[in-house]
């Protein structure tokens, strides 16, 4: 066993701004602050998608089956074309202010918005006004969604030592997840203790209603953590002072500098998500409207698989951390060319045993995916835009492929008649997204773009800056064997 490095002392390390030592319960703390905030925007979501037909029913109670499915999948859309613009404006105010105070702000309008709709009449009772205000409350849930992943994300990346950014990370979507099964379990257990017409009438308020309570956790516990220490470190150097740059500056840094990365974001976040939502947003209508399963059948088929995935994400994202971020992301896209379209075959045969085979095969490779791209993602950007990069990017991409998804399956689905039209798409979008993975950099144990190294204790710093004076000796001594050589000639 090496002995400790004392050379460097320990008041070195803490000032030195080569390097950062991260405090593991600040990282958990930042952990469960911004998990939470995620699970709250995709319980929304989830609820949203799970009560489609409910939704549909209550607000478009005049068109047809169909129609009414179209209405309320368009209005999910809606939510998301105002993403981009909360990216817009969350993202580049976050790289200027900090990460904090802005997260802070989603939450509240993310949860008030939510608990909003729990409170709107139906169209029975107020008429055309019911949908208007589910409209203008599902916009606001867009605008501030948009700032929530990218900081969330930013956040997460910023406070884990670089060794373990992908086991960390991974719990946002562990957060995503979680959403997701909690709004699936809710909806199965008021749909299974009310009847029909009690869900219309006044049951499906429920889950909106209790995003107001879990907004307010989420505050509290984002309202305890500190800034993060790249964004410290970047706001306290002087050649970086954020007083003299305007949201504007921050925001012609992010689409004119780093148009690249920006691009390769847009790419990979649309790929992806087509399969996050074709899976989960889609696959309980599907299951339903188009195999003609009981809609609680087939979220108790949808549960089970996300717990599973919750179980492994983050063994997806350890093993990231060990293997790297391209090899999982490249086998998910591989897998999901090869085998949706044997899933979608097994899952349309019409017994559970080969629908339940099916959606584990598609949640599988999906796993690959929310393990991965939470750590790969922030690592795109430098640490001076990296906020405004990642929400404007993955807002972009879930704007126009994310939230669309469901829409688009529906509509392609009617038009054709065809059931293949889902994996096709999948197929598609895994071409698109595999060339872009071959062309982002392999990030795993790696700092951050723009921040010095993150390491998990006092020993592991030393050695770094140990590492460093040795170059900055040996480049000194290089250099000035160049001038002597060339004062001799």
């Amino acid at each position: 066993m090496n002995a400790p490095d004392h050379s460097i002392t320990s008041a070195e390390v803490a000032e030195s701004p080569d390097v950062t030592v991260t405090d593991e319960a600040s990282v958990k703390r930042a952990v469960k602050a911004t998990m939470l905030g995620n699970a709250m925007e995709w319980f929304d979501f989830g609820v949203y998608a799970y009560l489609a037909t409910t939704i549909g029913k209550v607000f478009f109670p005049e068109a047809s089956g169909t129609a009414q499915l179209l209405s309320t999948f368009a209005i999910f859309a809606a939510a998301f074309v105002v993403r981009p613009l909360g990216g817009l404006f969350f993202g580049p105010l976050g790289d200027r202010i900090g990460r904090k105070k802005v997260l802070a702000t989603t939450i509240i309008l993310m949860a008030g918005s939510t608990f909003a709709i729990g409170l709107i009449p139906s169209y029975g009772s107020i008429g055309l006004a019911a949908p208007v205000l589910l409209v203008l409350f599902r916009l606001v849930q867009g605008f501030s969604t948009g700032g929530e992943y990218g900081g969330a994300s930013t956040f997460v990346a910023e406070y884990a030592p670089d060794k373990r950014r992908g086991f960390f990370a991974s719990f946002l979507e562990f957060g995503t997840l979680a959403g997701y099964v909690a709004a699936a379990g809710l909806v199965t257990i008021i749909s299974s203790v009310v009847s029909a017409d009690a869900l219309v009438d006044w049951a499906w308020r429920i889950p909106f209603l209790l995003a107001g309570p879990l907004g307010l956790i989420g505050l509290y516990l984002r309202l305890r953590l500190e800034e993060t220490p790249a964004f410290q470190q970047m706001e306290q150097a002087e050649e970086r002072s954020l007083a003299d740059e305007s949201t504007g500056r921050k925001l012609r840094e992010t689409l004119v500098e780093n148009w690249r990365p920006l691009v390769l974001c847009i790419i990979l976040v649309a790929t992806y998500n087509i399969a996050h939502y074709g899976l989960l947003s889609y696959m309980p209508t599907y299951l339903s409207n188009t195999l003609g399963y009981d809609e609680s059948h087939g979220l108790v088929l949808m549960i089970v698989v996300m717990l599973i995935m919750m179980v492994g994400i983050s063994f997806v994202g350890k093993l990231s951390d060990r293997v790297g971020r391209k090899p999982l992301l490249l086998a998910g896209f591989v897998g999901f060319f090869a085998l949706s379209l044997p899933a979608y075959l097994l899952i349309g045969v019409g017994n559970y045993f080969t629908v339940f085979l099916g959606l584990a095969i598609l949640g599988g490779l999906l796993l690959l995916f929310v393990g991965v791209f939470p750590s790969v993602l922030p690592a795109l950007f430098p640490t001076g835009i990296r906020y405004g990069g990642l929400a404007i990017g993955y807002n972009l991409a879930v704007s126009i492929f994310g939230g669309t998804t469901p829409l688009v399956l529906t509509a392609l689905q009617d038009a054709t008649g065809s059931d293949l039209v889902a994996p096709m798409y999948m197929m598609v979008a895994a071409v698109v997204g595999g060339v872009a993975v071959l062309l982002i950099s392999e990030t795993a144990r790696k700092p951050l773009e723009g921040s010095p190294p993150a390491v998990s204790t006092d020993a592991e710093a030393r050695r770094v800056l140990k590492r460093l004076r040795r170059a900055k000796s040996d480049a000194s001594a290089t250099s000035a064997q160049e001038t002597a050589s060339a004062d001799a000639g």
